[in-house]
């Protein structure tokens, strides 16, 4: 049986501008293939309303699970809570148990739980809290859609909420095999490779040093033992 599928969506002007570089993706790429869940699509959109919708509707018809990143703070700008609600047809207010959690965290802290903060109290109706053991405001799951924070470490707290509740496959394995001659030296025996192990994935990524070309070669799977097999044969083939 095939791995669970996976889909994120980055939320954010700051994203698309190059204000802010984007770290989310790269955190839970890797917690995915730990869990076995195969992340199969990536997507940045603006603060915009219709490609949040648009997004959204599209990766969560296309996939078993969909995490966002960004959009659910307590500014005007943080729309995502308000787009997921319309994309699912859902009411969104203050819910009552949202709002616990931020009297009890801003009571520690004795800050005032004012308006704006109040905003990430707004959760769309019958949805699932995320747990946020980082500054407490949740993130929450409407579907197979999990909403969360942008601020790196509150999404990576966020992802090991949600990972506890999804069932994931076999971890992806994966070998790296370093090759020091060009991609085109050595592109038929990839191709070779792949043909003979179709359940593997194979990619070949160059680099340059000091003016010498060469390639590391990332052989990705399942199936330890076949990983084993083919770059044990890859590195047969080229004389490494």
């Amino acid at each position: 049986m095939s791995n669970p599928t996976a889909a994120m969506l980055v939320i954010g002007d700051e994203i698309l501008s190059g204000r802010t570089r984007d770290a989310n993706m790269y955190y839970l790429a890797g917690e995915l293939a730990k869990h076995g869940v195969d992340l199969r699509e990536v997507r940045v959109v603006s603060d915009d309303p219709e490609a949040i919708i648009s997004a959204v509707t599209a990766l969560s018809q296309g996939h078993d699970h969909v995490f966002t990143s960004g959009g659910i703070g307590p500014t005007h700008d943080d729309i995502t809570a308000d787009c997921i609600a319309q994309a699912f047809g859902m009411t969104i207010d203050v819910r009552d148990d949202a709002r616990a959690i931020l009297e009890a965290h801003y009571a520690t802290t004795g800050t005032d739980l004012n308006a704006a903060r109040l905003r990430m109290a707004r959760i769309p109706e019958g949805a699932t809290l995320i747990e946020n053991p980082v500054s407490s405001a949740p993130g929450f799951t409407v579907k197979n859609v999990h909403v969360m924070a942008g601020v790196p470490s509150v999404f990576q707290a966020m992802v090991a909420s949600v990972l506890a509740t999804v069932v994931g496959g076999a971890p992806l394995l994966s070998q790296t095999l370093r090759v020091d001659r060009g991609e085109g030296e050595i592109a038929s025996t990839l191709a070779a490779l792949a043909e003979k192990h179709p359940d593997l994935s194979i990619g070949c990524y160059p680099f340059q040093v000091n003016g010498a070309f060469g390639a590391n070669v990332v052989v990705r799977g399942i199936d330890g033992g076949e990983v084993d097999a083919a770059v044990t044969a890859l590195a047969r083939d080229l004389d490494l």
